[in-house]
């Protein structure tokens, strides 16, 4: 889960509990609205400790790359 979708039920979640007063049969919006902040908000924590984990850079200690020139000569006729 991303930022955007954890956002995204957090303000779902918070309009279904405080701003919402409909009742649907056997559904309360307000537990509803309660889950879907809770939701949001464990994958909005989620979402930072694993971006955090990569940004942390790790050092490599690779060796730099030699490039060679090779060239075949031909002007030497191939063996009998």
């Amino acid at each position: 889960m991303g930022i955007g979708t954890s956002v995204f039920l957090l303000a779902l979640g918070a309009i279904l509990t405080f701003a919402v007063n409909a009742s649907i049969g056997g559904l309360d919006l307000d537990v509803v609205g309660w889950i879907l902040m809770a939701a949001g908000l464990l994958g909005l924590i989620l979402t930072t400790l694993v971006w955090g984990r990569r940004r942390q850079v790790v050092a490599t200690t690779e060796e730099p790359v030699e490039y060679r020139r090779v060239e075949e000569r031909r002007d030497v006729a191939p063996p009998l």
